[in-house]
């Protein structure tokens, strides 16, 4: 039997959804902080094809603006690639018409890295350790786990599809 082949997207229609990048000044922060804060804004499409691209603009810009470079090249790398892996599958659900959006706010004191899904959220305290003996074979509950070792704080909205991670300056 033969193996199936692709087919080309119709004219009309993007092979791919683009990943949106916006980068602004705000002064909201230059009161609190005594400088400007750098926002970094991204929409990634539920495409698990894009998360590695989209982690590589965000690293980028932390690395220019000052975040050290093993916390930029290790991580942020993995915990961001972890949320939004999280947030495109168990989030939207695989579901394309849907997308993230990664925020980050660039200040003094440290970065701080939001990703927000569409969907209908989750409680993170529900999830257990994936490191106790009864769950070490299952693959759940990693990704959050990792983010939690890797980044300075974790914290998410009421809602539960949002999550925001900070790394402290050095």
């Amino acid at each position: 039997m033969p193996i199936p082949q692709p087919q080309p997207s119709p004219a009309s229609e993007p092979a791919f959804a683009p990943l949106r990048l916006c980068v602004r000044r705000s002064v909201v922060g230059e009161r609190e902080f005594g400088e400007p804060e750098i926002v970094i804004s991204v929409r990634v499409p539920t495409d698990l094809e894009v998360v590695e691209e989209a982690v590589d603009v965000v690293a980028r810009h932390c690395l220019a603006s000052g975040l050290a470079p093993r916390a930029a090249r290790f991580n942020l790398r993995v915990a961001l690639s972890e949320a939004l892996a999280n947030a495109i599958v168990y989030g939207n659900g695989l579901d394309p018409s849907k997308s993230v959006e990664v925020r980050v706010v660039i200040a003094s004191p440290g970065f701080a890295v939001h990703v927000r899904d569409e969907g209908p959220g989750f409680d993170p305290t529900a999830v257990p350790d994936p490191t106790l003996p009864d769950r070490i074979d299952r693959p759940d509950g990693r990704g959050l786990f990792l983010i939690r070792k890797l980044v300075d704080d974790v914290s998410f909205n009421d809602r539960g599809n949002a999550i925001c991670m900070t790394l402290r300056r050095a």
